[in-house]
């Protein structure tokens, strides 16, 4: 999942000046890293500069934002801060670098996220797939044609990378001038690297040896649960600490006068899937601290701005830099270089860290010509009516009331499901549990949109089946009941400081349909899910239910108890959003008479909140 929508952006902020004058010059910007640590540099002269400095220039988790555009509320971008998305406005940016440091000292590399997470990405992947279908060439995907365009060096795999399949990453990996990094995404037969581990870019110093590069990529290892439907004995993924004692001993035995690590994992250790795997989703401060012999690491994953951030080695005392440059196109990191010529080798000597905001800048001119025609094909798609709404039903309290438009995710979970159960699985009770991803989800009355409706489910999950006791039941609301904080009996409930306790943010907080229940904010965690009921009896601890629940959750994502090891009653590569496409275009008519019930409330010490 997209890691948390939090406003974390001043998390560890440390502004940096841009040094002095910096430089890149790419080899193997496609093909091995082999074949780059083959090609030779000009012989050293006596009489060559003694300094040197180049930048290293970041994005991450762009998914798929190629303009300044929203495609669920059919306009452009708007938040609160203002911010801009989309490369298009970043590659004016990067141009600027270029023209001001010298198209020869520029690297341009991404830390992943990048073909999933907008109506684009999913249009290109599944409406007209790059992959192709009936037999027919696929188009181009407008990420590569904007990438390759802006002259990416490299990038790391994100793990919405896989939400489409593998075949889908690896059509995207063929389009691309430039590897996809990825030193722990392994093949589960062999456990070598399944993609390009890294690549060596040089840097060309006239009349002195070249400045050699290292780049390495490494993903998230979450992936093994979140999209466990598509990579299960496929692939395989190892902890980022772990590749990376592996990797950065040998680039540097390689020669290499700088490494640099593109990480698709945050910063802060934490992880969203407790012990379900052995491996931290967000290391990218571990490997600084416990990898010696790297120099900088651009992170993604998490979603925040940290435009530097240091951490020191503990075995060798250096110190590392980070940038995360938040998502979407929000930001570009450059990271500056400087180095001097000891002994005939490149040391580095300092390096720094900020980040550029592009909110200012013209979207770059030839991005718009080569991907306009498919940005409004895109457009045509997303107003495409599906039927039509009696009322407005809006998503703007569904964190903290049972409102109709949540009802409409369990109305087709629980719809789906129960078609597809064994006879023996259909006689017990169904329940379904899904998350408000978006408070600014709306379905407006009169004509419904294919927007509408993934504005309301705005990731490309698929449904799944699992059977818990009601024992264990409980317990899964008990884990989702920790996204309120405590609000004492007799205090005030103030909704805009209510929700998202302990970094649990709204696509983490489930709600249930099929049983009754109250959420007591004013008890202490575990201890808040009261009167929990089926069609008016207390659940039994050993009474077994069916429960409809996504596959990012069915598989363990965000750490919820029982679930991912549960006994599978159902499962299908229908994604959930399309599913409530189909109900809406086979009913004609969105009406909330048919499946709103108001079956959860938040209570403080027994008496309803609202």
């Amino acid at each position: 999942m997209p890691a948390s929508p939090l406003n974390r952006r001043q998390f560890m902020q440390k502004s940096a000046a841009t040094s002095a004058a910096v430089a890149a010059a790419s080899v193997a910007g496609t093909g091995t890293a082999q074949a780059a640590e083959a090609h030779g540099g000009p012989h050293p002269s006596h009489h060559g500069p003694r300094t040197w400095s180049f930048s290293i220039l970041g994005t991450t988790d762009l998914h798929s934002h190629v303009f300044d555009w929203d495609y669920y509320t059919d306009a452009a971008y708007k938040d609160a801060q203002g911010d801009s998305v989309g490369v298009a406005r970043v590659a004016t940016l990067v141009e600027r670098q270029r023209a001001a440091k010298g198209e020869d000292r520029v690297l341009l590399v991404d830390a992943g996220d990048i073909i999933q997470g907008t109506s684009l990405a999913y249009y290109f992947a599944r409406v007209d797939p790059i992959t192709g279908k009936g037999g027919h060439k696929g188009p181009a995907h407008p990420m590569a044609v904007a990438m390759n365009h802006m002259r990416y060096d490299a990038a790391a795999l994100g793990n919405h990378e896989f939400n489409y399949g593998i075949d889908v990453l690896r059509e995207f990996e063929k389009q691309c001038d430039f590897p996809l990094l990825g030193a722990n995404a392994l093949d589960a037969r062999t456990l070598r690297p399944a993609f390009q581990p890294y690549a060596v870019k040089r840097i060309r110093v006239p009349g002195a040896p070249d400045i050699k590069v290292g780049v390495l990529g490494l993903t998230n290892p979450g992936i093994a649960l979140w999209d466990k439907d598509n990579v299960s004995g496929k692939m395989a993924f190892t902890g980022l600490v772990e590749q990376a004692r592996k990797y950065v001993p040998r680039l540097r035995a390689l020669g290499c006068d700088v490494v640099f690590l593109t990480d698709h994992s945050g910063l802060d250790g934490s992880s969203s899937y407790g012990d379900e795997l052995p491996y931290v989703e967000n290391a990218s401060n571990l490997v600084a601290e416990q990898v010696p012999g790297i120099d900088a690491i651009l992170v993604g994953h998490t979603h925040v701005e940290v435009s530097s951030y240091t951490v020191r080695n503990e075995q060798t005392g250096k110190d590392v830099v980070l940038s995360e440059p938040y998502c979407y196109g929000m930001r570009l990191t450059v990271f500056d270089f400087d180095l001097e010529l000891r002994h005939g080798r490149w040391q580095v000597t300092e390096v720094k860290a900020q980040t550029l905001d592009p909110k200012d800048a013209e979207e770059d001119p030839e991005i718009t010509r080569l991907l306009k025609a498919d940005h409004e094909l895109v457009v045509t798609y997303v107003n495409t009516p599906v039927g039509t709404c009696t009322q407005d039903l809006s998503g703007a309290e569904a964190c903290w009331r049972d409102v109709p438009i949540m009802d409409f995710i369990h109305e087709v979970q629980s719809k789906s499901v129960a078609a597809g159960l064994s006879a023996a699985d259909a006689a017990l009770p169904l329940v379904s549990v899904a998350a408000p991803f978006s408070r600014t989800a709306d379905i407006p009355a009169g004509d419904v949109t294919i927007r509408d409706i993934a504005g309301l489910y705005i990731y490309d999950n698929t449904l799944y089946a699992k059977k818990l006791t009601g024992a264990q039941l409980k317990d899964y609301l008990e884990y989702a009941a920790k996204y309120y904080h405590r609000v004492p009996a007799g205090t005030k409930v103030d909704t805009a400081t209510l929700t998202n306790a302990n970094s649990f943010w709204d696509y983490m907080y489930d709600t249930a349909a099929g049983v009754d229940y109250e959420i007591d904010i004013a008890e202490p965690e575990g201890s808040r899910i009261k009167n929990l009921s089926y069609r008016g009896a207390p659940v039994a601890a050993d009474q077994v239910f069916v429960v409809a629940v996504n596959n990012y959750r069915a598989n363990g994502g965000s750490g919820y108890p029982h679930i991912a090891s549960a006994e599978i009653a159902y499962s299908s590569t229908d994604e959930i959003r399309q599913l409530m496409i189909d109900y809406v275009t086979g009913k004609g008519s969105l009406d909330p008479a048919d499946f709103a019930a108001v079956n959860w409330k938040l209570t403080q010490a027994g008496t309803p909140v609202f």
